[in-house]
């Protein structure tokens, strides 16, 4: 009587777990939690994510459910969890179920990214007679390498590149541990059964004092190192890459050592330690003491701290920073081979390898803290691949092929949008090959095939040409509409916005090159007067060219050729004539390409070395204490902005001109404001507008955890279409 009255009090459900949960110790803190609460049942992984039956009393299995949303693991990201009830089977224990996927007729299992060694195992490689002790691979369910290394789902060993190494008897005890933090850590391994380096962490160390560059294999792909105190090796480097301006990023060993190089606010701290550990930038300290061609000309610097063992282990033996930079040729991917190293950048004599292959090669993540909040410029590791849950299932499976520059592609099926990490410029063959490589990847990670391909309208972006070339539904969505979409997209809107779409240049529906575009919903109502780029894409990397452009725009020739400018009197008059006969000299309603010609006229950029120089010295040259801005007009929408070009703050005019200019726009329209699109990268311009925003109680949105730049132009197109053919209709922070 006392068993069957215990059976009928026990009840039984089916869970049914979506999201990052493969991978980040969800299966036993599942039999952790059942054990806790007497249930008895199986958790397993399947191709959508985590199953399991669980049975017992009903208040436990409440308070089990319970805790599961409320205290996932660490590392987990729960997008949805399903239940059901069934019929209980009366089982005797709770267990892990290994190996038992389900058939699926899609994978939907959310790959992760790859996350910072966590404390547990900082503490390990460090703590002598420990059986991890000094080894450079050392993992557990909280922390390292997945992306990276994963082939397919279901994040099983089998899957990914660390399938050829057998696990030592050890290694297997805590594998198959439900109590270890290391139970299915699918990277397990240690000096005895696991990757094993090519050469000594001590003698790349000593290289790298007696200032040689070094290449160091990380997570993603190869790091090209070296002192960063140590201005002649930097000199050396910068002369090797081309790179005679770009600033380099900084690895210091301890927020301590960092925090004599920066300055540092407790959400900046907050993010450099995180799990994601990406590149943050920040302002030098004052005791800065790094050699001066670590990021000339600006007083930022990327900071990072070691996000792997390998790195704690080096930096054990080094005094000074690193400069960890991404090894590879300009415009072309991150690279993640030792043969590739030697061919491509052979100035590197002294490689730091190790056997376990990189799958998919992914670069650090860079961000940026403004207004107090994170805002993620390149989405990388750490972070990607990012995945947003949809509030409804769609019927097509949409594929998503971004920008040419800062490229990224997005997928959406079911209910889920998908972004791959930074793929980059897709300037060379290598990298659009990386391109489809990365495609495929992901194609094979979820059974995918495009029903639908979203592409940019330029006809000349390779992401376009290749759309074309496929035989299925094409949808071309403007660049510019696509910034505002991506913003949409991160918070979840629909409906009308007065969107601020301010970049460098994308391909307008009139052909010209915009840049400076003003939406109510989804028609551009506003932008600025166009100007002529003299000499096309030279003009992009001659900021002197656009400032003449300007000048011609407002004087005479003779006029001109009397002031003091980067020309000869020749060349100035070839340009005029390329001006009045319009000689490729393309029109542009760029604002960024605004903000180079300013930048010449003000003396401090004539020839860019680097996208977005110029913009960057821009935010160096504010003055706070300059409150003024120069007139504006405002007439059949179009903007104009009446310089005074030879105004000694003409930065600063300029930057607060552009402010009244959105916050004059956004009183008129009466609706809430999104700011997208690469400009708004610039710290300044952006915390001066929010303050204005919310002094004038207008609510705003800008990209935090989405690139702002073209890395989001692949997640505003999928977002477009799925507005477009009236999927959802729905709003939500």
């Amino acid at each position: 009587m006392n068993i069957h009255k215990m059976k009928v009090n026990i009840k039984a459900k089916i869970i049914t777990i979506t999201g990052r949960v493969q991978g980040v110790g969800f299966r036993p803190f599942i039999y952790n939690l059942a054990i806790k609460f007497n249930l008895k049942g199986y958790v397993k992984n399947n191709e959508v994510g985590v199953y399991i039956f669980v049975e017992g009393e009903d208040s436990f299995l409440n308070s089990f459910i319970d805790e599961i949303d409320k205290q996932p693991p660490p590392l987990a990201e729960i997008i949805g969890i399903t239940i059901n009830d069934v019929i209980p089977l009366y089982k005797g224990q709770f267990e892990i179920v290994q190996n038992a996927i389900e058939t699926s007729t899609s994978k939907m299992a959310i790959i992760s990214p790859d996350f910072a060694i966590c404390d547990k195992c900082k503490i390990d490689i460090v703590t002598k007679h420990h059986w991890f002790y000094n080894y450079f691979a050392t993992t557990c369910t909280d922390c390292g390498p997945r992306y990276s290394i994963v082939q397919t789902v279901p994040y099983d060993r089998e899957n990914t590149s660390m399938s050829k190494f057998k696990m030592c008897s050890y290694c297997q005890e805590e594998y198959e541990n439900p109590l270890n933090r290391r139970y299915h850590a699918q990277p397990i391994s240690c000096h005895n059964c696991g990757p094993q380096l090519n050469s000594s962490i001590q003698d790349i160390a000593q290289r790298i004092k007696e200032g040689y560059i070094v290449a160091i294999k990380g997570i993603g792909g190869f790091h090209i190192v070296c002192d960063a105190t140590n201005g002649d090796t930097l000199k050396q480097l910068r002369k090797y890459k081309n790179r005679p301006t770009k600033p380099f990023a900084i690895m210091f060993k301890n927020l301590e050592e960092l925090k004599i190089s920066a300055n540092i606010s407790k959400n900046e701290e907050k993010i450099l330690i995180s799990k994601e550990a990406p590149i943050v930038i920040l302002k030098k300290a004052k005791a800065y003491n790094l050699s001066k061609y670590i990021a000339p000309s600006i007083d930022r610097i990327g900071c990072f701290l070691p996000y792997t063992p390998l790195q704690i282990l080096l930096l054990k033996y080094l005094d000074n920073p690193i400069v960890a930079t991404s090894a590879n040729l300009g415009n072309e991917p991150i690279i993640q081979d030792i043969e590739e190293i030697k061919l491509k950048l052979p100035f590197i004599k002294n490689i730091l390898d190790f056997d376990r292959d990189i799958v998919n090669a992914v670069d650090d993540s860079l961000v940026q803290v403004v207004d107090e909040k994170i805002q993620l410029l390149r989405l990388a590791r750490g972070y990607a691949p990012f995945h947003i849950k949809l509030p409804k299932k769609i019927s097509k499976k949409i594929l998503a092929v971004g920008a040419n520059q800062k490229n990224t592609i997005a997928l959406a099926f079911e209910d889920n949008l998908i972004i791959s990490p930074y793929i980059g410029d897709l300037n060379s063959l290598k990298s659009f090959d990386f391109f489809k490589r990365t495609l495929e990847t992901f194609k094979n990670f979820y059974d995918f095939e495009p029903d639908i391909i979203v592409h940019d309208k330029h006809p000349n972006y390779e992401t376009t040409k290749w759309a074309k070339q496929q035989k299925k539904e094409l949808f071309p969505v403007q660049h510019h509409l696509a910034h505002i979409y991506a913003c949409k997209a991160e918070f979840c809107l629909s409906g009308e916005y007065l969107g601020f779409s301010f970049d460098g240049t994308g391909y307008g529906d009139d052909g010209l090159l915009w840049g400076g575009e003003i939406f109510v919903g989804d028609k551009r109502k506003y932008n600025f007067k166009p100007i002529k780029l003299l000499g096309g894409e030279r003009a992009i990397k001659e900021p002197r060219r656009v400032a003449l452009s300007l000048l011609f725009d407002r004087y005479p020739l003779d006029d001109v050729l009397s002031f003091k400018l980067p020309f000869t009197k020749n060349e100035i008059n070839l340009l005029y004539k390329s001006y009045t006969k319009n000689l490729n000299a393309p029109l542009s309603t760029s604002v960024g390409r605004l903000f180079d010609g300013i930048a010449s006229l003000a003396g401090i950029c004539d020839f860019q070395t680097y996208e977005g120089e110029a913009g960057l010295l821009c935010e160096m040259a504010y003055k706070p204490k300059c409150k003024s801005h120069f007139q504006f007009d405002i007439k059949n929408n179009q903007i104009e902005i009446d310089f005074d070009y030879f105004d000694k703050d003409i930065v600063t005019k300029f930057i607060n001109t552009l402010v009244e200019i959105v916050i004059f726009i956004a009183l008129e329209e009466k609706l809430e404001v999104i700011l997208s699109g690469g400009v708004f990268q610039n710290k300044i311009l952006l915390e001066l507008i929010i303050k204005k925003l919310k002094k004038q109680n207008i609510l705003f949105y800008y990209q935090r955890n989405t690139p702002i730049n073209d890395g989001g132009i692949s997640l505003g197109q999928i977002w477009k279409y799925i507005e477009n053919i009236s999927m959802y209709n729905y709003k939500s922070f």
